[in-house]
Order: structure tokens, then C-alpha cells, then sequence
């Protein structure tokens, strides 16, 4: 296994970066989100509010301001897990605050090719985050990539993901309508 370094190592990249930073999401569902209180009352079936003075929404809009984007994709089961529901519940927020969020079915992103085996970062098309994360879906570190072939290959994963995506409150409304 490649040298981890723990997540704390490298949020300085989500200030620092210049123009985009992607995240690919492949899992199930997360630890952190399950642990959370926001996730047990969405179970519970109370909808998550918006929290636009949530830390991660205030980057998100000031680096907007700015010119810069963030985005990402979600890897989506058909039907969606508890967890991948709960991320389509709250994205709105993020969305609000200027964050694009869509959401790909799993099996379309196979046939397409996207390699699901991680969850990663990319910053600016330059430098590939990778997480690596546990059976229980716990975040156990991440790997910082600045190899050109893997950070190429992100490249690629994320161009593939986001052509074939569709928004996240397109997709949560149509999960919705059929629960």
C-alpha cells in the first residue's frame, strides 16, 4: 500500500487551489455521515435542512466568488442506498452555495469505464487525492498523487463521470417520487 497521510494533512488544498477541485464519490454510503445526527433525523424521515454558514459552504461560495469551481459525482446504486439518499438530501446546500453535484447510477459508470475503486480529489487537473477508505466506510487516510499517468487518468475519470451525469435534484427528485 502507498503511504497515507492522514485527511487533516491535506484540507490547505481546498483553499489553495486555483480553478477547480472534482470529487468522485463511488461509495455506498460514509462513517461520517452515518455517525451524524443531520443522518439519523433524515432517517427518522425529517429532511435535512441547508447550512449555508456550514464551513464547507462558505469556501465554496467565497472560492466561487473568485472564479474557481468546485463539483462533483456520486455513484449512485438503482435503488440508492439510505447513505446515497441522505447525500442527495442535502446537497442542495452545497449546490446553493455554488458547488455543481451530479449523480451517475453505478452501473452506467461501469459500462463507461470509470474506474470505481477509489474515492479521490483532484485539484486544478494537477494533483490526484485519493482516499482510502475501510469496510466500514471510514476514511483511513488518503494518498497525494502528482504522477502525470494516474493524475492523467483522474483527468479522464472525472471528464467520463461528469458528460454522462445528471444533476443531483434532478435525480433526487425522481428517488423521491417513488418512495
Amino acid at each position: 500500500m502507498p503511504p497515507l497521510v492522514p485527511f487533516e494533512e491535506i484540507t490547505h488544498l481546498f483553499a489553495e487551489f486555483q480553478h477547480s477541485a472534482f470529487r468522485l464519490e463511488t461509495r455506498r454510503g460514509y462513517a461520517t455521515d452515518r455517525d451524524g445526527a443531520r443522518f439519523q433525523a433524515f432517517m427518522r424521515g425529517v429532511a435535512p435542512a441547508p447550512e449555508p454558514d456550514h464551513p464547507w459552504n462558505v469556501n465554496v461560495r467565497e472560492k466561487a466568488r473568485r472564479g474557481a469551481r468546485f463539483a462533483r459525482v456520486r455513484i449512485i446504486d438503482e435503488p440508492p442506498t439510505d447513505g446515497q439518499r441522505f447525500l442527495m438530501a442535502t446537497a442542495a446546500g452545497n449546490v446553493a452555495a455554488g458547488e455543481d453535484i451530479r449523480v451517475l447510477p453505478r452501473a452506467a459508470a461501469e459500462r463507461l469505464g470509470v474506474d470505481l475503486a477509489h474515492d479521490f480529489w483532484l485539484f486544478d487537473s494537477r494533483v490526484l487525492v485519493r482516499m482510502h477508505i475501510d469496510a466500514t466506510d471510514a476514511t483511513v487516510g488518503v494518498e497525494v498523487v502528482e504522477d502525470q499517468a494516474q493524475v492523467l487518468a483522474a483527468c479522464r475519470a472525472r471528464d467520463t463521470a461528469q458528460a454522462a451525469a445528471v444533476p443531483t435534484a434532478e435525480a433526487w427528485a425522481a428517488v423521491r417520487s417513488t418512495v
